[in-house]
């Protein structure tokens, strides 16, 4: 073939690729028959909008056009088909991806998709897909697979470990169940693994320690159990570990310090026994590292504060002692610092308490025993310091500084309504105080009137400018609905405390109402959120699920508790453990929510005594009561005794004593017995002091003298 004849079938080709482009007739509309996607192809597409209730994809244009509905893209929404039109010297498209997100798609996953023969990415998520995941899919090409936020069940096929491209597979927050497959860990070449909040269970396979080439792992909330695997060691190119809120259990492996790639590592909740820090001091590039639950003690590692990109540090509610490393300082990255419920001592770092809000450095300290270098207050710039001293009874210490936030004054509160999120409203009488502080990332907020405050720690995960204010933007068909309009979020701690409180009994009811997720056939209907609450210290509620007890979402739901308040003082712990999704309806979505709080007093108080006091007046009164009984017995012992010896006390006093001794009873009481033996049970014969009808006694008890019978 000769040059001039090529440059002519190269123009032709051009021509016909910018018609097939441009439209041919009907405005630009072509038919599907002048595509060069092969019919299979066409046929494979039809199938897959029928299984997914596709309806707007118009098959009269070529899917290959990237017009109309085969490329749309605006805003989340996103319904892309791509095709590569290089088969075949540009005679031949196949399709090599599709994107159907955000769509709101039901129906289930479509077999129709194998013939989809060079598709190398497949993305459905966030739409309402269900069923499970067809055993067939084993045989696709595809390098990434996304099916992220749908309702997708079923157990993982294991014929999914044929897949001999994939290098990310993405099935986070689902409804899939049952172990993980081993054959899995066949697939050499993947990369990321998303498998957050479904509901797997078993072991991690041993056979995933194959994946050499892994750079992004994540099981977050589901029921996987055992160790932590040392095999991890062989994910040398591992950028990103997510383990929270499993039931794994520790410690942390030492080979983990072999990860020298690692930047982001979560784990969190472990079970088991208590571990050192893990040594991390190898991974030079840590932006994130989140140890949180884990049972850690000892000391803070001085390596973390030279740690030039870490951003985010939580080692919080562990049991970690000494000081802060003076090094954290001068961390230049460090954004987020959370050494919440620790056994931390020693001074406060003065460098804290020069951090100003403007350096957006946000440090929860609170709940340690810090002992030197108070502040003044509770809250100082971007630095919740809530009872994070040791002392309890060092009144030169403001009462937030303290253990269990003591009160100062006279205890005079019996009742607490808040209006969790929102402003102040009136109910059955009851006024719900206003709570609608925006903020909530390291905070300690008190009421104007002191009679309450809440401590709030943690961020977003993915979202750093989400609120902490949830809002209901439909209408609530509520008996109240001004107090679930609005409501308080919390990605990981949120406590509430009544102060001065009078000691008793009480009654404190938790309303609720889920107003983020949604009810109808859309992804955010798919979302869900899981929390414990805890009252003064006990856990009252686990892996609790609003939707799921109130029956759906817009429905209110009250969780009433009776607890004892023995120091003044009420606490209400929501903790958020790692489970559920955080990423529906986007990324950031998660953790306790919570609408109003009802306190009131049952009528069994002690009258604002402290709890010394009731101690001592109960010891006391039990002594008292010993006395008495003592002295009771003693008495009683002591007549018994002087009766046995003494018989009977005389009326009369003085008788001459060298009378017989039947004359000397007769000064004495007789009893019934000897009286009726002496009498023979009576006789007439027998009576005394008669004369006629009249018998004379002595006031109203007749006093008998009995003689002995003459011979």
């Amino acid at each position: 073939m000769g040059p001039g004849r090529g440059g002519g079938m190269a123009r032709v080709r051009l021509i016909f690729l910018l018609l097939l482009g441009l439209g041919c007739s009907n405005g630009g509309r072509c038919s599907s028959a002048q595509t060069l996607l092969p019919t299979q192809e066409v046929e494979a597409l039809q199938g897959i909008a029928r299984k997914l209730n596709k309806t707007d994809w118009d098959f009269s244009v070529d899917p290959c056009s990237r017009s109309g509905n085969w490329a749309n893209s605006t805003g989340f929404l996103v319904s892309n088909v791509t095709c590569d039109c290089s088969f075949k010297n540009y005679t031949e498209c196949h399709i090599i991806g599709l994107e159907l997100m955000r769509q709101n798609l039901s129906g289930i996953l479509p077999e129709e998709v194998v013939n989809l023969t060079y598709l190398q990415y497949l993305d459905l998520s966030r739409n309402f897909i269900q069923g499970p995941i067809p055993a067939s899919w084993g045989d696709l090409p595809v390098y990434n697979l996304s099916l992220q936020g749908n309702r997708i069940s079923g157990t993982l096929p294991k014929e999914l470990g044929r897949m001999p491209m994939l290098k990310s597979i993405q099935l986070e927050g689902n409804q899939i169940e049952g172990p993980i497959p081993p054959e899995l860990g066949n697939i050499s070449t993947l990369e990321r693994f998303f498998i957050s909040a479904n509901n797997i269970t078993g072991e991690l396979p041993s056979t995933f320690s194959r994946l050499t080439n892994m750079t992004d792992f994540r099981t977050d909330g589901n029921s996987i159990s055992g160790k932590i695997p040392s095999f991890i060691k062989n994910w040398q190119s591992v950028n990103r570990i997510d383990m929270q809120g499993t039931l794994m259990s520790g410690p942390v492996p030492p080979e983990i310090s072999l990860l020298k790639n690692l930047t982001e590592l979560r784990v969190t909740d472990l079970s088991g026994p208590s571990m050192k820090f893990p040594p991390l001091q190898n991974a030079l590039h840590l932006t994130e590292v989140v140890l949180r639950n884990c049972s850690i003690y000892g000391e803070i590692p001085s390596y973390l504060g030279q740690m030039l990109y870490l951003k985010v540090l939580d080692i919080s509610f562990n049991k970690l002692t000494g000081q802060v490393p003076p090094d954290f300082g001068v961390m230049a990255a460090l954004q987020y610092l959370y050494l919440t419920d620790n056994m931390l001592t020693g001074d406060l770092p003065a460098w804290m308490l020069k951090n100003k809000a403007s350096n957006k450095v946000n440090m929860d300290i609170s709940y340690n025993n810090f002992t030197g270098n108070p502040p003044s207050e509770c809250q100082q710039a971007n630095v919740n310091m809530v009872s994070s001293f040791l002392s309890s009874n060092d009144n030169s210490l403001q009462p937030c500084l303290r253990k269990n936030l003591p009160c100062t004054t006279k205890p005079h509160h019996s009742s607490l309504f808040i209006n969790c999120g929102g402003k102040n409203v009136a109910v059955n009488g009851s006024t719900f105080e206003d709570d609608s502080s925006q903020i909530g990332t390291s905070t300690f907020v008190l009421s104007d009137d002191k009679k309450w405050a809440y401590s709030s720690t943690g961020d977003f995960v993915g979202n750093e400018n989400a609120d902490y204010i949830a809002r209901n933007t439909s209408k609530l068909a509520l008996a109240y609905p001004e107090l679930y309009t609005e409501a308080r979020l919390s990605p990981l701690s949120l406590k509430y405390y009544g102060l001065c409180m009078e000691n008793g009994e009480y009654i404190v009811k938790l309303h609720f109402a889920e107003i983020v997720f949604t009810d109808d056939h859309t992804y955010s209907s798919n979302g869900k959120r899981i929390f414990d609450v805890f009252i003064q210290g006990a856990k009252v509620l686990e892996d609790f699920n609003i939707q799921d007890e109130a029956g759906g979402v817009h429905r209110a739901i009250t969780k009433t508790f009776a607890t004892n308040i023995t120091d003044n003082t009420l606490e209400i712990h929501l903790y958020w453990g790692g489970k559920g999704t955080t990423a529906i309806p986007y990324r950031g979505v998660y953790g306790p929510l919570i609408s109003a709080i009802s306190v009131t007093n049952t009528g069994g108080n002690h009258h604002g005594l402290s709890t010394e006091v009731v101690i001592a007046i109960v010891i006391g009164a039990t002594c008292l009561a010993i006395i008495i009984l003592l002295i009771a017995f003693y008495f009683k012992v002591f007549r018994r005794k002087n009766a046995k010896g003494n018989g009977r006390h005389s009326f009369y006093h003085g008788r001459k004593t060298n009378t017989s001794e039947l004359q000397t009873r007769a000064q004495y009481f007789f009893s019934l017995k000897e009286i009726e033996s002496a009498t023979k049970h009576f006789d007439p014969a027998n009576k005394i002091g008669y004369t006629g009808r009249r018998y004379y006694s002595c006031s109203k008890k007749a006093v008998f003298k009995v003689e002995p019978r003459k011979s």
